[in-house]
């Protein structure tokens, strides 16, 4: 293992590759973090361990292995393997994690370090075990020691209370909810779901839901779904439906589906949840038409307005007038921020129709960096640029996209770290892929908005009060990552500044 960790320099020699494909071999899930580069990112992972976690490999490589826990991250399992790092220890312990899916599982891990011939530590290596049903197992023993008695002696006397409270509450859920059996009968229907789809309670009880109502719900996708919900525990959440269903006309509907469990224990039903989202989807179609009508009818005048500025301030620069020179460039700037807004809005009702071009070529990343800053540093002072990393990486990319992602990323580093004058980029190599950092010491974002920050339109409450804009932009940017089979994602807490990372693939020929 140590000399195949002190060959990574080398990662494309044969001996890598065959020990690569040994470990994939593995069924316990191994990964290689790099101690030498910031944060200390995954460089590898094997096959299990993206089974273990519900990850793929491009959603792994280039973290910290902290996203594993989520926001649950003051474990003291977690401080031991810290103060491990930190003294260039073997550690093993438990750790409560977290799926992809957002499920919890419990890891046991061992980890290790590697030196060099200098007795320098390069690199650890993390052999992780699922151990949830061992875990779980002993937890539920544990509660069930101590709280047996007294929770037999409380359902027995609140029993009958309970079911016609839980009743009460599924009948006032403005959602439809069905309950299924194993053959997709339904056993129970709400109020909402019988007045919403015209189906008496009396007509579809015992009834297969494919049957009821001519077929309405019989279709191959929903039905393939539900199929894989019982047998593995399989839940699906946003099955999005768009139908016309006889008597209420054409509506779309988000399905939820899962597994129902009774004192822990699964059961042989399935509880789905339609919700009705047929307004809000018309609204967000009426939104973006709007945008893109608005969008395409204020450029004619932008440019009017931005070609009789720049008119004004050459007659203003031949007259030596210094004050209408001023008050030109700075109306200059404001109509370049609008132009570059409309250009988002554009872009965003582009991705939404599939309609944008991507011309791929081998980009330099150390060059787009440097005159992304460059372009950067034209409208904006008093900030600084530090940039460090590796140089002479390429990947395939389209250069003016992946541009535009990365002074998008820097203009938001810059606006939300008000009187601070740093910002960090950090260019690093992981196998496969280049992984660009972008650092500031701003304001922060809440743990629960990291991943809607992504969402079209959406911005963080603290951010939308202090901050203008329209919250386009890191939609644009996730969209532009994703089509270069990359990933784009953020560490940051309120208050402490945000790291937006993303990796690329390397150019194959690299």
């Amino acid at each position: 293992m140590e000399e195949f960790l002190n060959g990574l320099s080398n990662l494309k020699n044969t001996d890598f590759r065959l020990l690569a494909a040994a470990l994939n071999a593995s069924s316990n899930g191994v990964v290689i973090t790099d101690h030498r580069q910031p944060d200390q990112p995954i460089i590898y992972c094997n096959k299990a361990f993206e089974l273990l976690t519900g990850y793929s490999k491009k959603e792994i490589i280039g973290h910290n292995c902290r996203f594993l826990q989520a926001q649950d991250r003051s474990q003291e399992s977690i401080l031991q393997l810290k103060e491990a790092i930190k003294k260039g220890e073997h550690c093993q312990t438990i750790v409560k994690n977290y799926k992809k899916n957002g499920r919890v599982f419990w890891n046991e891990l061992m980890i290790s370090p590697v030196k060099d011939a200098s007795g320098n530590i390069t690199h650890f290596v993390g052999i992780q075990n699922d151990v949830t049903k061992r875990v779980v197992a002993e937890l539920q023993m544990e509660k069930q020691r101590d709280q047996l008695d007294e929770k037999v002696r409380e359902r027995t006397n609140t029993l009958e209370e309970s079911e016609a409270y839980l009743s009460a509450i599924v009948e006032t859920i403005r959602e439809s909810l069905v309950v299924l059996d194993s053959q997709f009968r339904i056993l129970s229907a709400n109020h909402n779901f019988c007045d919403f789809f015209n189906d008496p309670e009396d007509t579809i009880l015992g009834r297969d839901l494919f049957e009821i109502g001519s077929g309405k719900w019989n279709f191959p996708e929903l039905r393939e779904l539900l199929t894989k919900v019982l047998p593995h525990n399989n839940p699906f959440e946003g099955f999005e439906l768009t139908h016309e269903f006889p008597l209420i006309g054409r509506k779309t509907l988000i399905l939820n589906a899962r597994q129902m469990t009774l004192k822990g224990k699964n059961q042989d039903r399935i509880l789905l949840a339609i919700e009705d989202i047929t307004e809000r989807k018309t609204m967000e179609y009426r939104k973006e038409d709007f945008i893109n009508i608005a969008s395409h009818e204020m450029r004619t005048p932008l440019t009017s307005i931005k070609g009789n500025l720049q008119l004004l301030n050459k007659i203003a620069q031949k007259k030596g007038d210094t004050d209408y020179t001023r008050g030109f460039l700075a109306a200059g700037k404001s109509v370049a921020r609008l132009e570059r807004l409309i250009f988002e809005l554009l872009d965003v009702s582009k991705m939404q129709s599939g309609k944008v071009d991507f011309n791929f070529e081998s980009v330099d990343i150390s060059s787009l960096v440097d005159e992304s800053i460059v372009m950067m540093q034209q409208e904006t002072q008093g900030s600084t640029i530090v940039v460090s990393g590796l140089k002479g990486q390429f990947v395939e990319g389209d250069y003016g996209r992946l541009e535009q992602v990365m002074i998008n990323l820097l203009s938001n580093a810059v606006k939300y770290s008000p009187g601070s004058s740093e910002i960090k980029v950090h260019i690093s190599s992981m196998p496969g892929y280049c992984k660009i950092a972008i650092s500031d010491q701003g304001i922060g974002i809440n743990m629960k908005d990291h991943k809607r920050i992504f969402e079209r339109f959406y911005r963080a409450e603290e951010i939308s009060d202090k901050f203008p804009g329209v919250g386009v932009g890191l939609y644009i940017c996730n969209e532009i990552i994703k089509e270069h089979n990359g990933t784009l994602w953020v560490e940051s807490e309120a208050g402490k500044g945000s790291t937006f990372s993303f990796t690329i693939p390397i150019a194959k020929n690299n």
